[in-house]
């Protein structure tokens, strides 16, 4: 899932960095997700409040079917922020100015998005079989961490360190062909490079419907 969805990000995107802080990203939701699970259901100071006994244990099949709904969640919201951001950025716009509009334009509807998500997740929580429980609250805590914190907090801050570096593609992989991330061919007229597009090492930022032009060829 992690080779396939970078591929895919890759391709869409025509960047590297995109798809490494993408995967990077949604790896941390997992992560933050399964050590909820561990501190909830592997101890017994939440017995109380959530009606449960502790067996010290969680679901055999419950990680990996957290990693896939979990993973599947997440990359949706991402891709919705980095659509909005790559659009905005192909206009010639600086990728911080586009990454606070982008922000801005797509918060409420992930949060509301996200709203409904944990809702319907927590009633799974509130049921007396352990497994449903320990599932419910899992995926209940991982997608209001993931709509909070990652996408509203880290992948902004990590996109903005980055600047114009996000859309870096090597010149190796210049044969990709150029599909927007919704599926659409990318726009046949090509569309000279913003000069804050270029960055110190040569190469120039490539969202779809950008031409590619190093330095040394300008």
């Amino acid at each position: 899932m992690l080779v396939l969805a970078f591929c895919l990000l890759m391709v869409a995107f025509r960047s590297v960095i995109v798809p490494l802080t993408a995967v990077a990203l949604n790896l941390l939701s997992v992560a933050a997700a399964y050590g909820l699970l561990v501190l909830v259901f592997q101890h017994t100071w939440a017995e109380q409040i959530l009606h449960f006994r502790s067996d010290g244990t969680i679901a055999a099949w419950l990680p990996l079917f957290l990693f896939v709904i979990l993973f599947g969640l997440s990359m949706d919201y991402h891709i919705f922020i980095l659509s909005r951001i790559q659009e905005a950025v192909t206009k010639g716009e600086p990728t911080g100015a586009a990454i606070g509009r982008s922000i801005a334009r797509t918060a409420g509807v992930i949060t509301a998005a996200a709203l409904v998500m944990v809702c319907v997740f927590a009633l799974f929580g509130t049921l007396s079989s352990l497994d449903l429980k320990q599932a419910g609250l899992g995926l209940a805590a991982a997608v209001l961490i993931d709509a909070t914190v990652i996408r509203s907090v880290l992948l902004p801050a990590t996109m903005a360190l980055l600047g114009e570096r996000n859309w870096y593609l090597p010149r190796w992989l210049a044969w990709l062909p150029r599909l927007g991330p919704e599926g659409s061919a990318a726009s046949s007229q090509a569309v000279a490079p913003a000069p804050h597009m270029a960055d110190h090492a040569g190469f120039v930022a490539e969202p779809s419907g950008v031409t590619s032009r190093t330095r040394g060829q300008s």
